[in-house]
């Protein structure tokens, strides 16, 4: 069954989903770009590896407000008695301590089979590189680094949630979606793709070495096909799955959308 969404699904970026979507799309692209980038490139995946323990999605901690009111006792003691009162016994609280986690990142390098040379890093992504971590501080760092070669850069977004990467952007844009295209020889000019829940994911060339022919890279169709071929109609719940910080124009167009195919 196609995804209900003529763009990005945005029940694709639960939790629950997007490690399996981040890996697919990831396979999907290189699957779909190695036929047309041979002989003269290829396409791989790479893997960023490093620990985290930023780990407060899950973490609960409990622990003392600054004003605490104390419920009396059903015998409350009798301040003018001489009688030595014990202090309460200080009972320990339930905590979690933030435990190391090693994270695994999948990105696409596009390399100059004859060289090796690293001709284009592809990035998608996570909700660890949108927030404030250790996850989002190695990215940005390996993100400076390619800004600072000959290599080019596609970053693509496509969470709604999370802190954008650094850019000089209009304030006046205003979109859930970016992808950025920073060709190596246009620093520190850059393109940028903004996009919102009702409109497509645009198909976004491939910047290669300059003598060569820029192929398109079709993202809509590849999110389509991965959401078939996964089967993830079978998986959503479009009834009881929750999504957050929708604005009332899009939590209204999702749920016509889907009012409409008899999803909901």
């Amino acid at each position: 069954m196609l995804s209900p969404f003529p763009g990005m699904n945005p029940y694709l970026e639960l939790p629950l989903f997007w490690s399996q979507v981040h890996t697919h799309l990831i396979v999907a692209i290189a699957d779909y770009m190695n036929p047309i980038l041979r002989p003269k490139y290829r396409m791989s995946m790479e893997q960023r590896v490093y620990t985290d323990t930023n780990n407060d999605d899950n973490l609960e901690l409990v622990g003392i407000p600054d004003n605490v009111v104390f419920t009396p006792s059903s015998n409350p003691t009798d301040t003018s008695s001489n009688v030595a009162v014990a202090p309460p016994k200080v009972q320990p609280l339930p905590i979690t301590i933030p435990q190391p986690e090693t994270i695994k990142e999948w990105y696409l390098q596009v390399k100059n089979v004859e060289t090796q040379e690293v001709v284009t890093v592809i990035e998608i992504l996570s909700p660890k590189n949108k927030k404030g971590g250790e996850g989002r501080n190695k990215y940005l760092k390996k993100r400076e680094q390619v800004l600072m070669s000959l290599t080019h850069l596609i970053e693509i977004d496509l969470l709604r949630k999370g802190e954008i990467m650094p850019m000089n952007i209009d304030d006046r844009i205003k979109s859930a979606y970016r992808i950025v295209i920073s060709r190596s020889d246009h620093r520190p000019k850059a393109e940028l793709y903004a996009f919102n829940l009702a409109q497509e994911i645009p198909s976004i060339p491939l910047p290669l070495q300059p003598e060569d022919q820029e192929p398109l890279i079709p993202l809509q169709d590849l999110l389509h096909s991965l959401y078939e071929k996964g089967s993830y109609d079978l998986a959503i719940n479009y009834q009881k799955q929750i999504l957050e910080d929708l604005s009332e124009t899009d939590q209204t167009w999702i749920n016509n959308l889907l009012q409409e195919q008899e999803l909901i």
